[in-house]
């Protein structure tokens, strides 16, 4: 299902039951940051729209780094079992769907990237970068840099 997502200050969400633990975040990766309970997905634009595309599956998804500039997979924590994308402004949209079909579990949550340096810090109104958010029931584990750069 995909989805224009308001980002500001270069950042949306993959939010457990809408909560931010920031103090807990891990930026060290540049392209998502897994918190306490859920993740931040850093943006190239600092204000505006951006395509967000998710799918929930069962079980480990074959990789496919095609046509993506970033792939990396991060364990995300869902306490309250309500992991949804949002914008950290606005909350999730009427279209927002659940990406915790297990409830209260980790997760194993891969992110896709492609035209964060399109529009690098500015406002776009018209989305300019895609992302694609695959996310499936799995232990915890360190991130996974599946592609980096152009």
């Amino acid at each position: 299902m995909a989805n224009q997502v308001f980002v500001n200050e270069g950042i949306f969400g993959v939010l457990d039951h809408g909560e931010i633990p920031v103090d807990t975040a891990n930026f060290s990766n540049g392209l998502a940051a897994p918190m306490a309970a859920g993740a931040l997905i850093l943006t190239g634009i600092n204000t505006g729209y951006v395509n967000v595309e998710t799918r929930v599956v069962d079980r480990f998804p074959d990789v496919d780094t095609d046509g993506w500039e970033e792939v990396m997979e991060i364990s995300v924590n869902a306490p309250a079992g309500d992991l949804k994308v949002e914008s950290l402004e606005r909350g999730p949209d009427s279209n927002s769907h659940s990406l915790s079909p297990m409830g209260s579990a980790w997760y194993r949550l891969r992110v896709h990237a492609r035209g964060r340096e399109v529009m690098r810090d500015k406002v776009s109104l018209e989305p300019v970068e895609d992302y694609l958010l695959i996310v499936w029931p799995a232990p915890p584990t360190d991130a996974t840099v599946l592609r980096s750069g152009a």
